[in-house]
């Protein structure tokens, strides 16, 4: 016959596989389940399905009848009386107030005339070796019913498929089949359309999961509630993106009821995952369920002392990830012996240490299991008392790091580090290993010296009794070659990569987040400057330079009329559209605490004078002085620090200005808008723009407006972590035999004197003794080097110490030269003088003034990231060059210079001239091929080299543009740039 390709073909696949059967109708009879048959399943029948009590009355009385004959002989379940009415309502009643998996956990208590009984619903899966709680977990009934007709209202409607436990509804299906032009998106239309919430079985909490389900992807909801109804994937994932890859065993979609749907996957997920938190129901997404049973996996595998990356965007859960591991990490067993004592989580986020204590609640009623550190001292208890799970912040471990006692040495610990870039960097691991350390300060006779600097080597070391999870969206060199997967390649080289991710893009594209990117604008100023005196000075061009950027940016016209424009755009594209339901809010990123207060002002002032319904508030750390008083941001905001985040999403509060704060690990999913000031880079853009990511409902787009950044440069940043991030190779430790020999052979010490420092040291010497072998070092410092040699050697110092207390962690044999070595320079450093460097640009701001100043918005754009993994160089070990020497220039030239750069191009220029070049740029024969027939990357160089083609053409019309487009660079890529934007959005438009 040939093959059903309609949705019943599909569903009679998944019955089919689950139950291996071949007639998975069975009319009255419940067919018992051989013991080899496949996932375990068996096939129910939809005519025993009891709609007033949502159960499968069958398979609730075989399950009972089977495993607690006792309590079934007086509950009548085989006949229609009060008494299983009664019961069944009580039943009907418990699953609704806590759930259908609390039930299944804890069962139903149940009392009648005559008895009181515990109904237990469910036998959870056997601890090895018991053999009686595996034969009562085999005595499960998971059964799965096609055709399901589930309403007494409208009796034609059906269900695709229904999976039960012991006759309790847990899942729903509807299935579609593309083949038949339907897809999952149908499915999902089927559920908020047709499936009406009012339905019992449809009632939060009575069923634990609705699949919609066609042969490409699986999305999933926890509740039903018409067009509200919420789906989120449940897909593995493809090519760092969303969807699933090609399936060379069948359809893409089975490992949904081959893998996650057995008895035993499915069990677990029941036991450890799926639970009420605060009313809601709450289901793994695959890739939270992929990556702690993963991780349990390994660690189960191999023990304590293993180092685990997991690489995770913005939207990935990553809270309810740490929170199930912590959980599940506890009863971890290998060899029948627990491979944990105690699993600490590090943060600074109070919302994770609420959600792994919502967690635990749901799974145990010992209320002792969580504890979390306030101080040092409550740490220590917890940690003496065994406490399974502390909550604790990288503060409090540095805290305590000589404090921690020699008995934690015999302990073994998992370390779960949510954002380890923000918390594994040299000084915290460090404080890490020594607060739970097996090497504790030397109290015993019969060490010598050399032990002792072994001793402080080991201490520095990452633990031997811990295994380390580290959880970050954006890792860095350091943390990936600390807690990375190293991979040899062929040309010796050893990259790093995350054990798991989870990322940037498949986050976007599966909606859990936004793409900050989307649109994108950046903002171009204009400066013209003019010499106020005579006499023509001297000054250092490139501090000048420097000087005089932000003289014109901090100019009260320039942060007057930014202000102007930050209130226009967020009045007429944010607040008048109505974006996020007009509860939208926008953030302005400052370069400094007084630029922040600057603007808050002028945004203030320029609110009231257009009499707007909403107003800014401020963010900044301590206090200023501000037109002659000491602000705060509390006296300026009104109300404490402390309520700020609550105050933000509160009216007539819109827009917060910020300096350095909330710009990484604030969520607030209102954030609607950004307006940068700042200079960004690296990490540090990302995350700042990314407070714009979190996703909500009504919440479909983002805006940027960048007064500073250049596309390529944000774009630069973004780019390494769009897909997983893999580190290039490991940092060379031979580079710390250069930078000691360039140490030694300055002669600032000798070798004695830093054996003979070290030595003291340890043994507890005061200053008195220390200083002087310090400051006899220093005069030599002083005496015998000169600037360059100065700077070098305290550059070369500064490297060995960084690179040092980086790899003392992780490599795998110790050196005591080195450790010597960096505790000496460690106290050393601090006492060298920096070299004087004469700022020969004193006195330029006096001497100018800003004539003019202008913006011009560019337009809106979206930045496309490359499609591809990005590797990330290693650790740098140089030690930098000496001092630069000044470039004296006049200040006329030093004016010029600046205004060629930032001066708007000359007007009898930039007139009917640049209003003729778009067309002929878009005639250009070669560009029309590109934009036609390439990507966006080939357009562009196609475009530059037809703009020189009709610059040259205009020669005869003005030598004043050709020159000014051959000889000045920031004029030829600010024309390019405007150009190309105007003539492929308009080739774009026009192909629409």
């Amino acid at each position: 016959m040939p093959i059903d390709t309609t949705e019943r073909g599909l569903e009679t696949l998944i019955l089919d596989t689950l139950t291996l059967a071949t007639n998975s109708v069975s009319g009255d009879i419940v067919r018992e389940r051989p013991a080899a048959y496949g996932a375990g399943w068996l096939p129910g029948d939809p005519a025993d399905y009891d709609r007033d009590h949502c159960v499968d009355l069958a398979q609730l009385s075989s399950f009972l009848k089977a495993t607690q004959p006792e309590i079934t002989d007086g509950l009548s379940l085989d006949s229609d009386t009060p008494t299983r009415r009664q019961f069944l309502g009580r039943l009907k009643r418990e699953v609704g107030s806590r759930g259908v998996i609390d039930v299944l956990r804890k069962g139903v208590a149940h009392s009648s005339r005559r008895s009181r009984s515990e109904v237990t619903l469910f036998y959870a899966s056997p601890s090895p070796g018991n053999e009686r709680a595996a034969l009562l977990y085999q005595q499960n009934r998971f059964s799965v019913t096609r055709q399901l007709r589930y309403s007494s209202r409208q009796r034609n409607l059906a269900l695709d498929l229904v999976l039960f436990i012991n006759g309790l509804p847990i899942a729903t299906f509807e299935l579609k089949n593309s083949l038949t032009k339907q897809t999952v998106a149908d499915a999902v239309q089927q559920y908020k359309r047709d499936r009406s919430p009012r339905e019992d079985l449809f009632k939060e909490g009575r069923c634990a999961v609705h699949f919609a389900v066609d042969d490409h992807e699986v999305r999933f909801c926890t509740k039903l509630d018409g067009d509200k109804s919420v789906f989120l994937p449940f897909n593995k994932g493809y090519n760092d993106g969303a969807g699933n890859p090609a399936n060379p065993d069948g359809i893409k979609t089975d490992y949904l009821w081959r893998e996650i749907l057995t008895r035993e996957s499915l069990t677990d997920i029941i036991q450890n995952y799926t639970q009420m938190v605060e009313g809601k129901q709450l289901w793994p997404r695959y890739h939270q369920l992929d990556v702690v049973r993963k991780l349990l996996a390994d660690a189960g595998d191999q023990g304590v002392g293993w180092k685990y990356l997991i690489q995770h965007s913005a939207g990935s859960g990553k809270s309810n990830s740490i929170a199930w591991l912590s959980r599940l990490l506890i009863g971890l067993e290998k060899d029948g012996k627990t491979v944990f004592d105690s699993i600490v989580v590090i943060t600074d986020r109070k919302i994770l240490d609420r959600q792994i204590d919502d967690v635990i609640r749901q799974f145990t009623h010992v209320s002792a299991t969580v504890g979390h550190a306030d101080d040092s001292a409550e740490l220590r208890r917890l940690l003496r008392e065994g406490k399974k799970i502390i909550t604790t912040t990288v503060q409090k471990f540095l805290f305590i790091h000589d404090e921690i006692s020699n008995e934690h040495r015999n302990k073994t610990y998992a370390i779960i580090i949510d954002e380890a870039h923000s918390s594994q960097g040299g000084r915290t691991a460090s404080a890490m290993s020594a607060a739970l350390g097996d090497i504790a300060a030397d109290s015993e006779d019969g060490y010598d010296f050399e032990d002792q600097i072994n001793r402080v080597i080991e201490r520095r070391r990452m633990l031997t009794n811990a295994s380390y999870f580290a959880f970050t969206a954006t890792p860095k060199n350091k943390t990936l070659e600390m807690f990375g997967e190293p991979e040899s390649q062929a040309d010796g080289s050893v990259k790093h990569l995350p054990f798991h991710s989870y990322t940037m893009k498949q986050a976007i594209q599966e909606g859990f987040i936004l793409d900050v990117l989307q649109s994108y604008t950046p903002i171009r100023s204009y400066y013209d400057l003019i010499k106020t005196i005579e006499d023509d000075p001297e000054f250092d061009s490139r501090r000048a330079h420097q000087k005089l950027r932000r003289y014109v940016e901090e100019d009260e016209r320039a942060i007057g009329l930014k202000a102007e424009i930050m209130a226009d755009h967020f009045h007429d594209a944010v607040w008048r559209t109505k974006k996020i339901g007009q509860q939208a809010r926008a953030m302005v990123v400052t370069d400094g605490v007084d630029r922040a207060i600057r603007y808050y002002h002028a945004l203030k002032d320029y609110m009231a004078e257009r009499n707007r319904p909403y107003r800014p508030m401020v963010a900044f750390s301590g206090e200023r002085e501000y037109a002659g008083k000491s602000v705060s941001e509390s006296s300026l905001n009104g109300f404490p620090e402390s309520r700020t985040k609550e105050k933000f999403q509160e009216d007539p509060f819109r827009i917060l200005v910020c300096a350095d704060k909330f710009q990484t690990g604030y969520d607030e999913p209102l954030l609607h808008t950004m307006y940068v000031d700042k200079h960004l880079s690296g990490v540090r853009a990302v995350q700042t723009l990314s407070r714009l990511n979190r996703a909500r409902n009504g919440k479909s787009d983002v805006f940027v407006l960048d007064f500073l950044n250049d596309t390529d440069t944000i774009k630069d940043s973004f780019a390494p972590y769009y897909r997983t991030t893999i580190l290039s190779d490991e940092t060379d430790p031979n580079k710390l035999h250069d930078l000691k020999s360039m140490l030694d052979g300055s002669q600032v010490y000798s070798q004695e004197q830093v054996s003979e420092f070290v030595e003291f040291y340890l043994n507890g010497a005061g200053r008195e003794t220390l200083d002087p072998l310090l400051d006899s070092c220093v005069e030599v410092y002083r005496e015998e080097l000169d600037e360059d040699g100065q700077v070098r050697f305290k550059g070369s110092a500064k490297s060995f110490v960084r690179v040092y207390a980086f790899l003392c962690q992780i490599l795998l044999y110790s050196d005591v030269e080195w450790e010597k070595l960096s505790i000496f320079l460690n106290f050393l450093i601090p006492k060298l003088p920096a070299p004087i460097e004469e700022d020969l640009s004193v006195g330029i701001l006096d001497a100018i003034d800003m004539n003019s100043y202008r913006i011009e918005r560019r337009e809106a754009m979206s930045i496309e990231l490359e499609d591809e993994d990005v590797e990330i160089d290693p650790v740098p070990t140089s030690a930098g060059a000496g001092l630069s020497e000044p470039e004296m220039d006049p200040l006329s030239v030093i004016i010029a210079e600046f205004n060629s750069v930032w001066a708007m191009p000359d007007s009898s220029i930039s007139g009917n001239l640049l209003k003729a070049l778009p067309d002929q740029v878009m005639a250009d024969e070669a560009y029309q091929n590109a934009r036609e027939n390439s990507d966006k990357q080939n357009a562009r160089i196609e475009h530059d080299a037809a703009m020189l083609r009709a610059i040259v053409d205009m020669i005869n019309c003005s030598t004043d543009l050709y020159k000014l487009y051959t000889e000045n660079d920031a004029f030829k890529s600010w024309l390019n740039d405007r150009m190309f934007e105007l003539t492929y959005n308009r080739i774009r438009s026009e192909a629409q």
